[in-house]
């Protein structure tokens, strides 16, 4: 992303976390005149230890000298997370893993023991993905649940694009904001660690441009790279189910994210799953 750009990200950033800090948390009175939720900017820069000024001027977005131990400070006061934590620190210090251009191809043919695991989780539908949310894997229970992801062309194959184009997924996920919120909060994790890649830029003006409710989602998305969260789906076919989703990342070269929803234990989700996949073939 271009300088601008990781400025502005890393000042919207800090304004929202900001904003989600309740006064009362940090041993601070709320007080009768507060314009704006959360703490204001001289209470952050109090219990970071650095100066109102450096701080307003941090969270305007200005190009100013920055280090890691100032930075611990800030992210302290602003109870980050650790994912969190690691999206400041790449935005601030424009660090990123300094990797190879991004090919495609390279995930074409996945691993033998990727696709394994894909066959061995016959009943827990199961995405794999790359660093910039494009599906380059998975099962049958998958294509049953979702779609028949090999009906696409390989360039429309975007979980985040298809959750916004797709009707089908519009209409499967019971809260459909907390479905995407989750993807989300995985691509912002993405989008500070890959900071020198500028394909992330584009693809978010293109959804601001194309999808107004992307907008809204995107500057209320948290930032984590594995969020475990209890997804309702209603399905066309199956009706009711709920599933577990857990998000692993994939060691190795490539930089892959395995999603695998594992049907609730407390409900018949496997079973109408199974019925599911034995009455119809996928064409």
């Amino acid at each position: 992303m271009s300088n601008q750009t990781r400025l502005q990200a890393l000042s919207d950033f800090l304004k929202a976390r900001r904003a989600a800090i309740h006064p009362s948390s940090v041993g601070l009175p709320e007080g009768t005149r507060r314009r704006t939720p959360g703490l204001r900017r001289e209470e952050v820069a109090q219990l970071a230890g650095v100066s109102s000024t450096w701080y307003t001027w941090l969270e305007q977005g200005r190009d100013i000298k920055v280090s890691s131990s100032v930075l611990d400070c800030v992210a302290a006061a602003l109870q980050l997370t650790k994912d969190e934590r690691k999206y400041l620190f790449a935005l601030a210090l424009e660090t990123g893993p300094g990797i190879a251009p991004f090919q495609q191809a390279e995930f074409s043919v996945l691993s033998p023991s990727l696709q394994k695991i894909l066959k061995e989780l016959k009943y827990c539908p199961t995405i794999i993905s790359d660093r910039r949310c494009g599906i380059v894997g998975w099962n049958e229970a998958a294509a049953h649940v979702f779609l028949n992801f090999a009906m696409l062309p390989v360039e429309e194959r975007n979980m985040i694009r298809l959750l916004f184009v797709r009707k089908e997924f519009q209409r499967l996920a019971v809260n459909w904001k907390q479905f995407v919120s989750g993807y989300l909060s995985i691509f912002r994790a993405y989008y500070g660690q890959y900071v020198e890649d500028v394909w992330y830029d584009d693809f978010i003006r293109e959804m601001k441009d194309s999808h107004p409710d992307f907008n809204e989602l995107w500057e209320q998305s948290q930032v984590s790279s594995a969020p475990d969260v209890v997804l309702e789906f209603r399905h066309a076919k199956a009706g009711k189910m709920l599933f577990h989703l857990t998000s692993l990342q994939v060691h190795g070269s490539a930089d892959l994210r395995c999603s695998i929803y594992t049907p609730s234990g407390d409900s018949n989700t496997e079973v109408k799953l199974k019925q599911l996949m034995e009455q119809y073939t996928l064409g």
